[in-house]
């Protein structure tokens, strides 16, 4: 089982918490800014700062990525020496679509 859960993640990008990459510094971006670099990504933050109202106005970028579990996998080491972290999507979530039964009854004359 356990070999199963390497090869899911085998072949994503690492690149992103690389000690070489720059990209991801200590330094917090505003949230207008984080959304224009990264559309359609969920995105990890570290330390988010909130507005009265409970909005997120600012945070470091620690990871983003399309994939939901890689952004959880790879991004689980970053966020230790953070207190407060926040992951969330930017773009619109599709909406789970589930098979509707339709009632045959209701069409039936008796």
């Amino acid at each position: 089982m356990r070999s199963e859960i390497v090869n899911v993640f085998r072949n994503m990008k690492t690149d992103t918490i690389d000690n070489k990459v720059v990209e991801f510094s200590d330094v917090a971006r505003n949230i207008g800014d984080i959304k224009k670099s990264y559309p359609d990504e969920w995105i990890l933050l570290g330390n988010p700062v909130s507005d009265e109202y409970d909005r997120t106005i600012s945070g470091v970028v620690l990871y983003h990525s399309r994939d939901k579990r890689e952004v959880c996998y790879l991004g689980k080491p970053l966020v230790k020496k953070y207190d407060e972290v926040e992951l969330f999507f930017n773009g619109v979530t599709p909406v789970e679509k589930r098979p509707v039964i339709a009632s045959i009854y209701s069409t039936l004359e008796l």
